[in-house]
């Protein structure tokens, strides 16, 4: 019983749709909207629901991101004068949508409803719909993947440029036959020219102002918030680098592997060295357990059983979750902290405890293996893969690129054969990038050195030269050879 309360009725989601369209309907009659609004909303939901299977807060996210832009639309055209319609930054809503989602046929939707809304607010204006439209996929294009404040900027100016020139474009025919006289030239730049480029900084200036607020709401990261997780400054980050030092160094390492690995296959690479930076930090509490920070000390698990060593490694990502959790650190990072290491085996000390145990005592395995979960995103797999290569080639004695490539094909083909890649999108050619490019970097790191001879210098040479003319000395003199008759 208890099972099946938890399973929503398989209606729920129609009648949560029929009431939502309904509403709509409502509120377009009684504020007299073209009541084909609803409609759109409708066919943008069952498409992005076949498409991408979107679930109901993702419906949600995207339409009180266009709600916005309705009611500022609406007071706009209320209130403001004839031109005021051409200062509606429609932009800003695909703008938003791509740093979110960094999905393009989202983003492409949004573009066209929200333009396509504009000008029905607009008296349907066509060619309204039409300008907003191709300058919110400019717009749209040129701030992905953007890392820094030019790039906005630069956003700004592509899409206010692309809606003057679609301007020029429909209105050629009324160009010509346009007065010449300055008058007219002057009207024409501040009613049409003017409006049009300004509108793409306008959009960009509520993208750069409101994007920190959106990503609260909705729980998502940008590249902006993961450039400052980045940041070597951040207290969590300092405190790794003076507190573990050693584990600090290996998360730059497995940073640099998973990063490179995600450019392979096409996954979110800042996303990936981020979580990397962030998912050992619960090592910090106990940093002397851990291999990488035994500068002298010892191997403290020398002197423990194995049943303390498995609480002490597993307690770690417990209280890296806590820690990240004290200090704030946005859900998507410390998703990163659990999910590298998924349910795997804590395979030395389940060795150990076997080779240790009683007679008669039974060893479980379940007991050696991490709570998970398993990895969920490509970026947590890639991370979980980087952390175990990093690891035992760090271990090899003479790490050749041949048993380099060993090594990181050995582990992870028992990743997959374990089940750790099930519920992450990994296809089987990703997982060959992701071997080729882990053999390459962890080669260039490994990489041999020329030893170089001893230099031998003038001032060695005076000292020796004494002591052989001494040697030489203190030989007898040989006898003389007599000569043959």
């Amino acid at each position: 019983m208890e099972t099946s309360a938890k399973i929503p009725h398989p209606w729920l989601n129609s009648l949560i749709t029929f009431l939502v369209i309904a509403g709509l309907f409502a509120f377009c009659y009684v504020g007299h909207f073209s009541l084909i609004i609803p409609v759109l909303f409708l066919i943008l939901s069952i498409h992005l629901f076949l498409t991408k299977k979107a679930s109901r807060r993702f419906l949600l996210q995207l339409g009180l991101l266009v709600a916005i832009l309705w009611a500022g639309s609406y007071y706009a055209l209320l209130n403001g004068p004839d031109v005021a319609k051409y200062y509606i930054p429609v932009a800003t809503i695909p703008m938003l949508t791509i740093l979110f989602f960094n999905d393009l046929q989202v983003g492409f939707l949004l573009a066209f409803v929200s333009s396509t809304l504009v000008g029905l607010l607009a008296k349907n204006d066509f060619d309204l719909a039409l300008i907003s439209f191709v300058g919110s996929l400019v717009g749209m294009y040129a701030i992905r993947d953007a890392r820094n404040r030019g790039q906005l900027i630069n956003a700004g100016f592509y899409t206010g440029l692309v809606q003057v020139v679609c301007s020029l474009l429909l209105n050629w025919e009324s160009l010509l036959y346009l007065p010449r006289e300055k008058f007219f030239l002057v009207q024409f730049f501040s009613n049409d020219i003017q409006p049009f480029f300004l509108n793409g900084f306008i959009a960009v200036f509520i993208v750069m102002n409101t994007s920190k607020v959106f990503e609260w709401l909705f729980g998502v990261l940008t590249n902006f918030s993961l450039i400052e997780l980045s940041d070597f400054n951040h207290p969590l980050l300092r405190r790794m680098i003076l507190e573990a030092p050693g584990t600090y160094h290996h998360s730059l390492l497995v940073s640099n592997l998973a990063e490179a690995a995600a450019e392979a296959i096409g996954a979110n690479a800042l996303l990936a060295r981020v979580g990397a930076y962030y998912h050992d930090i619960g090592k910090m509490l106990k940093p002397e357990y851990f291999t990488e920070n035994q500068l002298h000390s010892g191997n403290k698990h020398d002197h423990l059983e194995p049943s303390m060593s498995r609480l002490v490694i597993l307690n770690h990502v417990k209280e890296g979750v806590e820690l990240g959790r004290r200090y704030k650190l946005n859900p998507i990072i410390l998703d990163f902290i659990p999910q590298h290491h998924g349910t795997g085996l804590i395979h030395y000390f389940y060795q150990k405890a076997l080779e240790e145990r009683q007679e008669g005592e039974e060893i479980q395995q379940e007991n050696f293996r991490y709570p998970g979960p398993k990895p969920q995103t490509k970026e947590a797999a890639l991370i979980m893969l980087a952390d175990s290569v990093e690891g035992a080639t760090r271990a090899l004695d003479e790490p050749t690129p041949l048993k380099i490539g060993e090594v990181v094909r050995k582990i992870i083909n028992n990743r997959f054969i374990d089940g750790q890649l099930d519920e992450c999108n990994l296809t089987l050619k990703d997982i060959e990038k992701i071997s080729s490019t882990f053999i390459r970097v962890l080669s260039a790191m490994h990489h041999a050195r020329v030893k170089y001879p001893e230099k031998k210098d003038d001032h060695d040479n005076h000292h020796r030269q004494p002591a052989e003319e001494n040697l030489a000395k203190s030989r007898p003199n040989p006898a003389p050879r007599k000569k043959n008759p």
